[in-house]
């Protein structure tokens, strides 16, 4: 999102918060029609239109698998789906407005939008009248999803998707890297949560203006953080009351998070480390610099973005959790993760790592401690790697992680009962707590290189440089 963006969407959580009836409806016709209006430019253009309405889509058919039957009535919801419609048509419309600022105006024609909803309110009426949904339904939705991120992930999939679709119609492929589904990792993420959760009988009822509004709620739809729906609910239905203090904070957080995006972490982009300085670059102490660049850049850009949506969410009396903590301080591997994109971690290690380590811990065959801790650990680093792309560069940047956090884990046990005398005084205790800060942050920072260069070669040769090696 643009700052003029971000300004007016303050501007409308502000005159939403401001409502005593119809607030929820209010927002759930705000966040359909923003998903509309941040999609990224892309070929082809029809996309952008489709992409949000699959999103919209997507939400109501979750929304008829974790529901309750008595939350499911007509009565209850046909405001929530009067909303949706009305924006999903108003934004189609916009091919006879002509409104650029306003959406595309290359929309598909009225005509197919119409029959596709129409189909689809058939669908859904239907799978409202069923009373009980098979267990195996959750499981195959959840894998339905998964299917979907890693395909949208995997630039040679969609190569492929494209050459064929181009094919079929008698035109020449596009040349597109990855398609900007914008926001769907995140909706995903939230959508199976409440899938899980539903099936583990953790779930509260809820009608579908507030499912709607929990997985596409504008402040964090597309950059997180990752809430749990019964706390969202909780602040949807009794908003935070915004005393002098709230606004004040509010307020605050919301520029400094536009100070640390557009400002701090733009500025940065500019000597930021890439493919092209890698080359360029002679000295080993420049290319450090420019790595710390890169490293703090991505620090700034992906806090900013999360205080930008706290601030957007306490505007809406919403108050979201926190995702960042001073990560680049922590002590050790494992506190930084604790304090690093918190909501993702967080989410993983409840649905993925803790499973993971039941598992294994009931499996008939002996697994030691130690291996158990190594295998969870890298296999959830992996797939948190993957889930920023299918690629062999975030595959080893998981990878680098995982036996990071594995090392320091063994490190810490290990320090447990021999930590030498000297390291319980005061001044030793400061050694060992700023020298884990000094050598967590270069780790972190070295890993980076996975993450940003497009070949793991280019990555471990850039690496070899700056420690000298090369």
């Amino acid at each position: 999102m643009s700052v003029t963006q971000i300004l007016i969407l303050a501007i409308v959580a502000i005159l939403v918060n401001q409502l005593k009836n119809g607030r929820s409806l209010a927002l759930l016709g705000v966040s359909s029609w923003v998903i509309y209006w941040i999609q990224p430019v892309q070929e082809p253009v029809n996309l952008i239109f489709w992409f949000p309405t699959f999103t919209l889509g997507l939400t109501v058919f979750f929304w008829l698998l974790v529901s309750t039957p008595e939350t499911r009535s007509w009565r209850q919801n046909r405001g929530a789906v009067a909303v949706l419609l009305g924006v999903i048509l108003l934004v189609d419309l916009n091919r006879y407005f002509q409104i650029e600022n306003f959406f595309i105006a290359d929309t598909p024609r009225v005509q197919l939008v119409v029959t596709v909803l129409l189909v689809f309110a058939l669908t859904v009426f239907l799978l409202m009248r069923i009373k009980r949904i098979p267990a195996a339904v959750f499981v195959l939705a959840v894998i339905g999803l998964i299917v979907m991120l890693l395909f949208l992930k995997t630039p040679s999939a969609l190569t492929r998707l494209i050459e064929t679709v181009a094919s079929l119609r008698g035109k020449d492929a596009v040349e597109v890297s990855a398609l900007s589904w914008l926001g769907f990792s995140y909706v995903a993420f939230r959508l199976m949560h409440t899938v899980i959760d539903r099936k583990a009988g953790r779930l509260p009822a809820i009608t579908l203006a507030e499912y709607m509004n929990y997985v596409i709620f504008f402040p964090a739809f597309s950059a997180g953080p990752i809430d749990r729906l019964e706390r969202f609910i909780r602040n949807l239905n009794q908003p935070i009351a915004l005393e002098q203090a709230g606004w004040l904070d509010a307020g605050k957080r919301l520029f400094w998070g536009l100070f640390k995006k557009f400002v701090i972490a733009d500025a940065l982009a500019w000597i930021a480390l890439n493919e092209k300085f890698t080359t360029d670059v002679r000295s080993t102490g420049w290319l450090w610099v420019l790595l710390y660049a890169y490293s703090l850049r991505i620090y700034f850009d992906f806090s900013g973005y999360t205080d930008i949506a706290i601030g957007l969410g306490k505007l809406l009396g919403v108050q979201l959790p926190e995702n960042f903590d001073a990560p680049y301080l922590k002590p050790n591997l494992t506190q930084f993760w604790n304090s690093w994109h918190m909501t993702l971690t967080q989410w993983f290690r409840s649905y993925f790592f803790n499973p993971l380590t039941r598992f294994m811990r009931s499996s008939t065959i002996p697994l030691t401690i130690g291996l158990m801790v190594f295998m969870a650990q890298l296999a959830t680093m992996i797939l948190i790697g993957l889930w920023h792309g299918v690629t062999l560069g975030f595959f080893f940047w998981g990878v680098w992680h995982g036996v990071g956090l594995f090392l320091q884990n063994r490190w810490s046990e290990w320090m447990r009962t021999h930590t030498p005398v000297w390291g319980t005084t005061p001044w030793g205790t400061i050694v060992l707590r700023y020298s884990g800060i000094f050598l967590t942050f270069h780790f972190v920072t070295l890993g980076w290189l996975y993450f940003f260069m497009p070949n793991p070669a280019l990555a471990w040769g850039v690496m070899l440089r700056l420690l000298g090696v090369t």
